[in-house]
């Protein structure tokens, strides 16, 4: 099956209920998660070493020298950026521009949300077939294993495409915060695909441009409720994002996140005043292979609930993406195919079906 063909499989709604509800039920607890929630052994995605056990990522923090201007990323801290985008594909931003109480309130904002009652939750439920609002992610197979997780998935960018009667009206100051948090993250994104341009030696537009005029942003609440079966269950499946770049606000307490190198897990690390940033699929595409796009996976505390938000840029459906010409020759040649739909692609077929997109994108 091709790109095109897989873009336009049916989804699935098999009617989920949210982990939330689970648990209220006295399901998640003890032996009790329900089968759709674990995964084989043998299928790849869990496996030694255990959340406990995985070594701790030594990824660099980078200092983006905000607020100033976009150039302000100096040598130093780009040749980081060059080490860590071609390595771990990911990295930690501080200096972005946002305190740590700001942050904090961001956190906060979403931890309020999770903890409301379900009746009000249930306000601003998805609707069948499509991403947008809270509950659980879409189901297209019997067969697919769930994510341990309970979301929020907004759109904020361009403003024109938000739909407020996803967003919730408490805490009263959701709304206003997420703007805030939105304008803040466009300052941040536009300067860190600026660097990502320079280190290739393209003009600084060539990935802002895919994103700031002719892409958009969304953002995803996450929660983790607790499992005692972390041995079996997931937050979120390995995969890869389908985006230009990522970018994650995480928990401040509780660890969760893991990237997949050299089949080993490695934890990521809590800098509770980062940005966590990582290479989406079309950053790889565009870059010819250059900039890696990393394997990651979400495990379970069995204690304790984990709070995360993250943020996905991502270009426009109908525009094509491909290696940037200038980074194809004879010493190194074209790696990938153009594609279109690249997210809904990766949403829609590839990723709940255990694969990666991006080797349906390569030459």
């Amino acid at each position: 099956m091709d790109m095109a063909e897989s873009s336009t499989i049916a989804k699935i709604e098999l009617g989920s209920t949210t982990v939330q509800e689970l648990l209220a039920k006295g399901k998640g607890k003890g032996e009790q998660v329900p089968d759709k929630y674990i995964h084989k052994v043998t299928d790849g995605c869990i496996g030694a070493p255990s959340a406990s056990s995985a070594a701790l990522m030594d990824i660099p923090v980078i200092d983006l020298g905000l607020p100033l201007t976009p150039s302000s990323i100096t040598a130093q801290q780009l040749d980081k950026l060059r080490s860590a985008l071609t390595t771990w594909g990911c990295f930690q931003v501080i200096n972005h521009g946002m305190t740590l109480e700001f942050l904090d309130k961001v956190r906060e904002m979403a931890k309020q949300f999770f903890a409301l009652p379900v009746e009000e939750k249930q306000n601003y439920l998805r609707q069948v077939n499509d991403t947008e609002g809270y509950g659980s992610d879409m189901v297209f197979s019997e067969q697919q294993t769930l994510d341990w997780t309970d979301r929020l998935y907004l759109s904020v960018y361009p403003e024109d495409r938000r739909k407020f009667k996803f967003w919730p009206q408490n805490p009263k100051s959701f709304s206003e915060t997420l703007d805030q948090y939105t304008m803040k993250l466009q300052v941040v994104t536009k300067t860190v695909l600026e660097a990502m341009a320079r280190l290739l030696n393209l003009d600084d537009n060539c990935f802002r441009d895919l994103y700031v005029e002719h892409g958009k942003m969304d953002v995803r609440f996450n929660l983790y409720p607790p499992c005692s079966r972390p041995d079996v269950v997931l937050g979120v499946k390995p995969h890869a994002d389908g985006t230009i770049i990522t970018l994650l606000l995480q928990d401040k307490q509780v660890e969760g996140l893991q990237f997949l190198k050299d089949d080993q897990w490695f934890r990521s690390p809590i800098v509770p005043e980062a940005l966590l940033i990582n290479v989406g699929d079309q950053a790889e595409i565009l870059s010819n292979g250059k900039f890696k796009s990393p394997i990651h996976r979400v495990v379970i505390n069995p204690d304790k609930e984990r709070i995360s938000l993250a943020a996905f840029c991502i270009p426009e459906s109908d525009k094509e993406i491909e290696p940037f010409e200038s980074l194809v020759n004879e010493s190194t040649p074209r790696l990938y195919k153009m594609v279109k739909d690249y997210s809904g692609v990766f949403f829609e077929y590839h990723y709940q079906q255990g694969r990666r997109p991006i080797e349906a994108a390569k030459i």
